[in-house]
C-alpha cells in the first residue's frame, strides 16, 4: 500500500492535471463560438453556389458539359482528401474522420481501384501514414489561424491541375460535418465530378449571358475552393466542440479521482495512527 506521502504527491499531480484540463476547456469554449459563427456564415454562400451550379447544369449536357461536371467516364483512379485538425485532446473527433477515410480507402482498394491521398492536418497524416504512406501525394497543415482561402487555394489548385492532367477520375473529401456542439459526424463529399443537388420543385428560369457552359467552366473550379473552405471551417468548429466536451469530462474525472485518493489517504493515515497508538499502549502495558 502506498504511503501517505506518496498519496499526497499523487493528489497534487492530479490537481495540476485538473487545472490544465479546466484551462483547455475554457479556451476551447471561447474559440468555439467564433468557429461556429464562421462555419455558419460560410454555408449560405456554399448553398447559393450549389444552387446556381444545379440550375446551370440542367441546361448543359453531352460534349458541352465541363470536365469537372461530366467526369472522365471512368472511376479507376481516386484521390481521397482527408481533413482533420493539427492537434489532439479532442476525444474521438480526429479518430472518427480517420476511421471513415480508412474504410473508404480499404473499400476502393478491395475493388481494385488506384487510390492516392492528400492529408490536411497533422492528425490525418499521422493516422494514415503507417498503412498508406506510399499513397501520399501531399500533406498540408492547418496552422494556428482560422482556415481561409489562403489555405485552401493551393490545395484546390493542386487538385485541379492533377485532375485536368488526367491523374484522377474521382476526388472525394473526408471531413467532419458540424451538426451541433455535441454532434459531429464524419462525412464523405465527392468534389469531382461535382455532385449536383436535384430538386422536384420547378427551377426558376434564367437567361444567362454568356452561355451556361462558359459560366460553369468558371464556377466549378471556384466551387472546389468553397467546398474545401466550408469543410475546414466545419472541422474547426467540431474540433473545439469535441475538445471542450473532452476536457470537461477529463476535469470531472480528475475531481472524482482526487476525492477517491483523499479518502484512501485519510484511511491510510488513520490506520497508521491507530497502529502507533496500539504500539504505545502495548509498550506501556509491558512496563
Amino acid at each position: 500500500m502506498a504511503s501517505v506521502k506518496e498519496m499526497r504527491t499523487r493528489i497534487g499531480s492530479v490537481k495540476s492535471t485538473q487545472k490544465i484540463t479546466k484551462a483547455l476547456q475554457m479556451v476551447a469554449a471561447a474559440k468555439l463560438r467564433r468557429a461556429q459563427l464562421a462555419a455558419e456564415a460560410a454555408k449560405p454562400y456554399a448553398r447559393g453556389m450549389a444552387s446556381v451550379i444545379a440550375n446551370l447544369s440542367a441546361g448543359v449536357s453531352g460534349p458541352n458539359a465541363p470536365l469537372l461536371l461530366a467526369g472522365t467516364g471512368s472511376d479507376k483512379r481516386h484521390l481521397i482528401i482527408v481533413a482533420t485538425s493539427d492537434r489532439g485532446l479532442a476525444g474521438g473527433f480526429n479518430g472518427g474522420i480517420i476511421r471513415a477515410a480508412r474504410e473508404k480507402i480499404s473499400a476502393l482498394l478491395a475493388e481494385g481501384k488506384d487510390v492516392k491521398i492528400i492529408t490536411v492536418g497533422r492528425k490525418a497524416r499521422d493516422g494514415l501514414r503507417r498503412l498508406y504512406a506510399d499513397r501520399f501525394v501531399e500533406n498540408y497543415e492547418i496552422g494556428t489561424k482560422a482556415p481561409g482561402f489562403a489555405l485552401v487555394k493551393p490545395i484546390a489548385t493542386r487538385v485541379l491541375e492533377a485532375y485536368q492532367a488526367g491523374d484522377y477520375d474521382v476526388v472525394t473529401l473526408v471531413h467532419s460535418s458540424f451538426k451541433s456542439v455535441v454532434t459531429q459526424t464524419p462525412r464523405l463529399l465527392q468534389l469531382i465530378p461535382a455532385q449536383v443537388e436535384k430538386s422536384d420543385a420547378p427551377a426558376p428560369f434564367y437567361d444567362y449571358e454568356p452561355d451556361e457552359d462558359v459560366i460553369l467552366a468558371a464556377l466549378l473550379p471556384q466551387n472546389i475552393s468553397v467546398q474545401l473552405l466550408t469543410a475546414l471551417l466545419e472541422n474547426q468548429a467540431g474540433f473545439f466542440a469535441s475538445q471542450m466536451t473532452a476536457m470537461d469530462n477529463a476535469t470531472r474525472n480528475a475531481g472524482d479521482m482526487i476525492k477517491a485518493l483523499t479518502i484512501q489517504m485519510n484511511r491510510t493515515r488513520q490506520a497508521q495512527i491507530t497502529k502507533e497508538l496500539i504500539e504505545i499502549i502495548s509498550g506501556a502495558a509491558a512496563v
